[in-house]
């Protein structure tokens, strides 16, 4: 409550300045139900990460396994590996160590966890000098174990990339057991504070073992830092203390839920509050900060509404508009997302925006809104692999190059490693994204039954003309049959055939020498019909 003595001008800036702060906290709000488990990390009161887990399909990436070679391919230099699950699961012969320290492979491990600018392509550099150096069929043989971790989830039809160099995360610090470096998190800016943890990290870690110094570690002691490294190499030890007792494929470690894992990698200091409406997940993420970051106790909620948390928040509503391909831009113009087995196609355009000035300037400040929009909608519906974006042609070289840059920048603040093109003559811009798991698209999607995946359907003149056809098919059956013919369709199409086709069905009455009668059917689907006598 703001003090009498404040004067209303005053008291009036003060609540307009604290509303405002309000609103632009960062969040993070985390909906746990029996079935499923959502996180949403809302920044300047935009929701810039989603995550989804499902006690039906539960995530694997991070998960640590005895695995069994099952084939080795020579021809893709790959090998299919039994790690229990449903598939098998595919291993490069890039991600196989063979106690060769590699540099390249240390950039990927801190890629990651920590990846806060555009580092290029240090993973595919890496297989291509591995694929020079040694051949799978050297390294492996089929009914093999072999110890793998999960790098990327199952998609569609492809079972889980492995790699066996493995990286265990903690809140502090990633194990990197097989590599001889420390790494630090180029969110860490101040050099002394970067010398400081290196040389607590060189003090305290065992020879010949390697740790990424994450950026929640910035400001924390060696106290705190020095009980998470023995948990970690104590969890290490027990992973391969199991190895060698089973025979089997097997699943030695389990990476955390989504929710402790949101805990451990996105709530930082940037964070306000965590926000969650589960008592029992609660308490859970209250033991792990207790253990990990016991000041973010205090910002740790726990909700007691009665409306859905993620409604109170406005989510529910934003995860129904990833749903849509069609983006509507505050200018008037929108983007247009296709997602496509191959690649992704985002298509901009100008809407209903005319612009002040002239046609250049209408379609470069088009270009630049939705050079936004596109990187936040690539982030939050974790769209991967190839992405083709058709921007809104333009004249002058100079603006292709600013449209060019400003994708760079908004893309800078991604986690996912992302690498483009600049824009092409036809005002294509090629570029390709990191993925690590499904898009959410596909996860609360499946193929439509009723277009089979096309993504449209027959249009009713379509549909009438084809009836139409199939009468003068079956025209022969069809005037030994019976009087009348009776043709079963959906209210729409019947419309259609009473109305706009009318002169057609009496022609076609005329031929047959029959007369038509057309029933609605309201459970039909739009193309369905059937014709009857």
């Amino acid at each position: 409550m703001i003090p009498k003595a404040i004067g209303f001008p005053v008291a009036v800036y003060l609540s307009a300045y604290l509303l405002f702060w309000f609103n632009m906290a960062n969040e993070l709000i985390i909906n746990v139900r029996p079935h499923e488990t959502r996180v949403a990390l809302i920044e300047n009161d935009l929701i810039s990460e989603l995550h989804i887990e499902r006690k039906t399909v539960h995530e694997l990436i991070g998960n640590i396994y005895r695995g069994r070679v099952v084939r080795v391919l020579p021809g893709m230099q790959a090998a299919f590996v039994d790690i229990g699950e449903e598939r098998t699961a595919f291993l490069y012969v890039s991600d196989i160590y063979r106690n060769l320290p590699d540099p390249k492979h240390m950039i990927y491990a801190e890629d990651r966890y920590d990846n806060d600018e555009n580092k290029g392509y240090a993973e595919e550099e890496t297989r291509s000098v591995n694929e020079l150096s040694l051949n799978i069929e050297d390294i492996l043989q089929e009914g093999q174990s072999i110890l793998v971790q999960v790098s990327k989830d199952p998609m569609g039809t492809k079972g889980a990339r492995l790699t066996s160099y493995i990286s265990l995360p903690g809140r502090h610090l990633v194990l990197l057991p097989y590599v001889n470096h420390i790494g630090i998190s180029r969110r860490i800016k101040d050099k002394e504070e970067r010398d400081r943890l290196k040389n607590i990290i060189e003090e305290i870690r065992p020879d010949k073992t390697g740790f990424i110094i994450r950026t929640a570690s910035e400001g924390v002691e060696r106290e705190k830092i020095k009980p998470e490294m023995d948990f970690m190499l104590k969890l290490w030890a027990n992973i391969i203390d199991r190895m060698p007792k089973s025979t089997n494929p097997e699943l030695l470690y389990m990476d955390l839920s989504v929710s402790l894992k949101a805990v451990r990698d996105l709530f930082t200091k940037e964070v306000d509050r965590l926000i969650i409406d589960s008592d029992e997940e609660y308490k859970r993420i209250i033991e792990f900060i207790d253990n990990f970051a016991p000041a973010l106790r205090y910002s740790v909620e726990l909700y007691h509404g009665d409306e859905p948390i993620f409604d109170i928040y406005g989510i529910e509503m934003e995860i129904s508009r990833l749903l849509d391909n069609k983006i509507w831009l505050k200018s008037g113009g929108y983007i247009v997302i296709e997602l496509t087995e191959a690649l992704t196609s985002i298509d901009v355009n100008t809407g209903s925006y005319v612009g002040k000035r002239n046609l250049e300037e209408t379609i470069l400040k088009t270009n630049l809104e939705a050079v936004k929009e596109i990187a936040y909608q690539l982030r939050l519906r974790n769209i991967g692999g190839l992405i083709v974006i058709d921007f809104i042609d333009m004249e002058k070289m100079e603006n292709r190059l600013k449209v060019f840059s400003a994708l760079k920048e908004a893309l800078s603040k991604d986690k996912a490693k992302t690498y483009v093109l600049r824009m092409s003559e036809l005002g294509l811009i090629e570029m390709t994204r990191q993925r690590a798991k499904e898009n959410l698209c596909r996860l609360l999607t499946e193929k439509c039954f009723y277009c089979e995946g096309r993504g449209a359907i027959k249009s009713k003149k379509t549909i009438c003309y084809e009836i139409f056809r199939d009468l003068e098919r079956e025209s022969s059956l069809i005037s030994s049959a019976g009087e009348d013919v009776y043709i079963h369709v959906n209210p729409e199409i019947a419309n259609v055939l009473k109305e706009e086709e009318q002169q057609s069905i009496i022609e076609i009455e005329k031929g047959l020498n029959r007369r038509i009668i057309i029933i609605s059917q309201k459970d039909f689907h739009l193309e369905q019909y059937d014709i009857t006598t």
